[in-house]
Parts: structure tokens; C-alpha cells; sequence
């Protein structure tokens, strides 16, 4: 059973004189309405789940679903898996997420780094090079891309996300926006396969399209933004980051 954070003061019964706004960052996966606490925990293995007072469903079934459960629930697209990974497990409401920002970003830049590799046949260079030299320099030009196009990646989402919400410079929302991005792109793990495992070239384009439908959902759970506004931000910052991968690569072949 899964119950990550989801009664975030551990409450014993439902008599808490906590106050309603201090629990705000969990939220109902149906329809999105933030929630005292999830569940009611009487002894331990013995929880009672909470209602929303919006829908009145379940706020988080989740809670008693294995972690398998809910990947495939993301895999299928479906909102409520989303909003339950990112709310109620990663309490991006809460405020306190640089740890998991920290750790997402690195993930995420070595991944981006095995699929620029898979590009460029890098593989095949460091295989065949018996200079230690070449391969400094081929890991440099790797990092290099990856840097500047996942910074043209970024760029594009959060100045498309400011254009739609009309933001102010809110450092936090940011970081929200940024770690849903970082973590519902978690297709790219499959990149680690093909760096063992011989796949055509164009399973890297079906890696790319899930990726996109991911981030455009993930984002909208966050912002509660119509679908096609998300999937444009989204298009559009993949599609800068890819001609920036396309240039760079015809840089540095040059």
C-alpha cells in the first residue's frame, strides 16, 4: 500500500486543530480541489480514505495502489495519476522541492545526454578512438549540446507559461512548472535500453512524441491550462531544443 505524505501531520483520528490552509498542496486527483488530508489513520495498516468535499469521491484511491499501479496509470495518460504523483507524492504544493529539483535535473540532463549520443553515433566514436584526447572532446561536445538545448528548452516553456498565466516573476510557481516538466519526462528512461540494446532510429521519435504528451499533461495538471495551450508550449520548446540539437550537430560534425 502506497501513502506517501498524504495526511501530512501523521493524525490519529479526525479531531486536528490544524488549520484547513496549511494542508492546501494535496489534492484531489479527480477534480483538483485542495484537500485537508487524504486519509485518516487510526492505527497503523488502519486508514480510512477522505472524501472530497467538491466531488464527493474519493480524493486519492491511489493511496492503496501499488507504485506499478500508478506507472502504468501514467503511461495511459490519465490526469488522475498525474495529479496524485505530483501533488501527493512529490507535494509540489508544499514549497520544498529543490532536493527533488536537484536530483530530477541531474537525471534528466544524463538521459537527454545518452539520447544526443544515440544521435551523433558517439558510442561508435569513443568505441573506435584510441585517443584519450577525442574522447574529452566528444563528451564536451555532448555536455555542451545538452546544456544549450535543454536551456532553449526551458526558456520556451516558462516564457510560453508567463504569455498564457499573465505571471509575475514567482520563483516557486517556476520551480513547480519546472520539476513537473522534469519528472513526467520520465519516458526517456528507455533511452538507457537503446544505449544496450540495438533499436531503429525511429523509436527515438516515438520516445520524443510520448515525451511531449507527457509534459504537456503534466503541465496542465499543474497550471489547470486547456490542453492545446499546454501542448503548444510544449511543441514549441521541444521543437527549439530539436533545431538547436539539429545546428549543433551539423557544428560540430563540421
Amino acid at each position: 500500500m502506497v501513502a506517501p505524505n498524504a495526511n501530512a501531520g501523521g493524525d490519529s483520528g479526525e479531531g486536528s486543530t490544524e488549520s484547513v490552509d496549511d494542508r492546501w498542496f494535496l489534492r484531489c486527483v479527480n477534480c483538483g480541489s485542495g484537500m485537508r488530508s487524504l486519509f485518516v489513520q487510526y492505527s497503523p495498516g488502519n486508514i480510512r480514505l477522505m472524501k472530497c468535499e467538491h466531488c464527493k469521491a474519493v480524493a486519492d484511491p491511489y493511496i492503496e495502489c501499488e507504485f506499478m499501479i500508478i506507472l502504468i496509470d501514467m503511461i495511459l495518460h490519465k490526469r488522475k495519476a498525474y495529479r496524485h504523483l505530483l501533488f501527493n507524492m512529490l507535494n509540489l504544493g508544499a514549497g520544498d522541492s529543490k532536493g527533488i529539483l536537484w536530483k530530477s535535473s541531474l537525471i534528466y540532463f544524463l538521459l537527454d545526454a545518452c539520447r544526443f549520443s544515440l544521435l551523433k553515433n558517439s558510442k561508435a566514436c569513443l568505441d573506435s578512438s584510441r585517443s584519450l584526447l577525442l574522447s574529452f572532446l566528444t563528451c564536451g561536445k555532448v555536455m555542451l549540446d545538452v546544456l544549450l538545448g535543454n536551456l532553449i528548452f526551458i526558456s520556451v516553456v516558462l516564457l510560453g507559461i508567463r504569455f498564457l498565466l499573465n505571471l509575475s516573476f514567482d520563483v516557486s510557481r517556476y520551480r513547480q512548472i519546472l520539476l513537473a516538466i522534469l519528472v513526467s519526462s520520465y519516458f526517456k528512461l528507455y533511452l538507457v535500453a537503446m544505449m544496450v540494446w540495438e533499436f531503429p532510429s525511429s523509436v527515438l521519435l516515438v520516445i520524443d512524441i510520448l515525451v511531449i504528451s507527457s509534459n504537456a499533461l503534466a503541465l496542465g495538471v499543474v497550471t489547470e491550462l486547456q490542453t492545446a495551450g499546454c501542448l503548444g508550449v510544449c511543441f514549441g520548446a521541444h521543437a527549439a531544443k530539436f533545431f538547436s540539437d539539429r545546428w549543433l550537430l551539423h557544428l560540430l560534425s563540421g
